[in-house]
C-alpha cells in the first residue's frame, strides 16, 4: 500500500531536514526523485547518501537539480529541467522555504519581499508549470509544505505566516481547477519538527516548546515523510484541496 513504483517526483529544499526526510520516504516507496535546492554540494552529498541507503528504483537513478527559488528565471526552468531529466513528473513537493523573522513594526520591506517571493510566489510558479505535463498524463500529485503557523499565526513571523496561509488558499483553488484531470493538490502542515535547526535550542527553550504540544515532544522527519508518501500515492486519489496537520496535537484545526 502507498507504493510509488514508476513515479517521478521533484522535491524542493531536498537537502534540508524535512526535505531530505520527504525525499527518503518517497524513494523508499519506489519513486525516482529529483532533488532540488540552492546548494549543489549539499544536494550531491545527499543524493549519494540516498542511493547508498535506499538504492535507486528500476526506472533510473535519483538526480539533483540546483535551483535558487529567489530567482524567477531559475524557478521557471526547474519543471522543464525535471521533465527532461526524469522523462516526466508525477509528484511535486514544494518544500523549500525561508524565514526572515521580525516584529511587524520592525520588519523591513526586503524581509517581507524575500519570504513572499520564495515561499509563496515560487510555489505558485512551480504548481503552474507542473500542471501542463500532469494534465497531459491525466495524473499528478502536488504537495505543498505549509506550517501550523499558517493557521495559528506566530508573533515575529507575519511574513512567514502570510505566505503559508496564502499557499493554503492557493492550493485549494488549484485543486478545484485540475481535479477533473486526475491531479490532486494538498497541503502538509508540520508543527515543531526536530531538525538541525531546532537542535541549536537550549534545554529550556526545547522544554517550553514541548509544553505546548499535547504529545510532549517534537515530531521527526519521518512523521512528515510518511504523510507525504501517503498524499503522493495512488490510494490518496480522492483526497484533494485538504491540509494534513502533523503537529502532535499542538493545533487541532478543524
Amino acid at each position: 500500500m502507498f507504493r510509488l513504483d514508476g513515479m517521478n517526483a521533484l522535491v524542493t529544499g531536498a537537502s534540508g531536514g524535512i526535505g531530505s526526510a520527504i525525499a527518503i520516504a518517497l524513494a523508499k516507496q519506489g519513486a525516482r526523485v529529483a532533488l532540488s535546492g540552492s546548494n549543489g554540494d549539499k544536494l550531491r552529498l545527499f543524493r549519494e547518501q540516498l542511493i547508498s541507503e535506499v538504492g535507486s528504483p528500476e526506472h533510473g537513478d535519483h538526480v539533483e537539480i540546483t535551483c535558487n527559488l529567489s530567482d524567477s528565471t531559475q524557478v521557471d526552468e526547474l519543471i522543464p529541467a525535471t521533465v527532461d531529466t526524469l522523462g516526466g513528473i508525477d509528484v511535486l513537493v514544494n518544500n523549500a522555504g525561508i524565514t526572515r523573522d521580525n516584529l511587524a513594526m520592525r520588519m523591513k520591506d526586503d524581509e517581507w519581499d524575500q519570504v513572499i517571493s520564495v515561499n509563496l510566489e515560487a510555489t505558485f510558479r512551480l504548481m503552474r508549470a507542473s500542471a501542463r505535463p500532469m494534465m497531459k498524463a491525466r495524473f499528478g500529485r502536488i504537495i505543498n509544505i505549509t506550517s501550523v503557523v499558517g493557521s495559528t499565526g506566530n508573533p515575529g513571523q507575519m511574513n512567514y505566516a502570510a505566505a503559508k496561509a496564502g499557499v493554503t488558499g492557493m492550493t485549494k483553488s488549484f485543486a478545484q481547477e485540475v481535479a477533473s484531470r486526475g491531479i490532486t493538490a494538498n497541503c502538509l502542515a508540520p508543527g515543531f519538527i526536530a531538525t538541525p535547526m531546532t537542535s541549536t535550542l537550549d534545554e529550556k527553550q526545547q522544554a517550553t516548546i514541548n509544553a505546548r504540544i499535547p504529545m510532549g515532544k517534537m515530531g521527526h522527519g519521518d512523521d512528515i515523510g510518511g504523510a507525504a508518501a501517503y498524499l503522493a500515492s495512488r490510494e490518496a486519489g480522492y483526497v484533494t484541496g485538504q491540509t494534513l496537520h502533523v503537529n502532535g496535537g499542538m493545533a487541532m484545526v478543524g
